[in-house]
């Protein structure tokens, strides 16, 4: 499984494709170093999931996702091309949403349902609890 955290506001501004080319703009000082970097060494800035395996339990990137914010998708395949940035982290152009299989989220005013009906959402004021 590959799992993406992010802030559902974005889910809900970005929905239902996030690319970083869409949000350039916006960027702060040391998120364009950090795209600049990874221009130079990729030709683009991917999206960053967490893969999980056997040495890296899905609960373990599920609660680093929640680093990045609220809510966190799973994915049991992505589209290609994909990059390995890290031993566990992998990158791609665009990420659809709609292709996710679960949703984690702790934020209980968040509007799953609308944007993705029929997909498995488990709610929880305290991340550690999804684990």
């Amino acid at each position: 499984m590959f799992y993406h955290g992010i802030k559902w506001e974005y889910v809900c501004r970005e929905y239902p494709l996030l690319s970083p080319r869409r949000t350039v703009k916006r960027k702060k000082q040391e998120q364009l170093l950090d795209r600049l970097h990874l221009m130079q060494q990729f030709g683009l800035e991917p999206i960053h999931l967490l893969e999980a395996d056997e040495t890296y339990p899905s609960s373990r990137c599920i609660q680093e996702c929640l680093a990045f914010g609220d809510t966190v998708f799973a994915f049991e395949r992505l589209s290609l091309p994909m990059w390995q940035l890290s031993s566990h982290e992998v990158g791609v152009e665009v990420l659809d949403l709609r292709t996710c299989v679960y949703i984690f989220t702790s934020d209980l005013e968040a509007k799953v349902e609308v944007l993705f009906p029929g997909v498995p959402c488990l709610r929880d004021q305290i991340p550690t609890n999804f684990l």
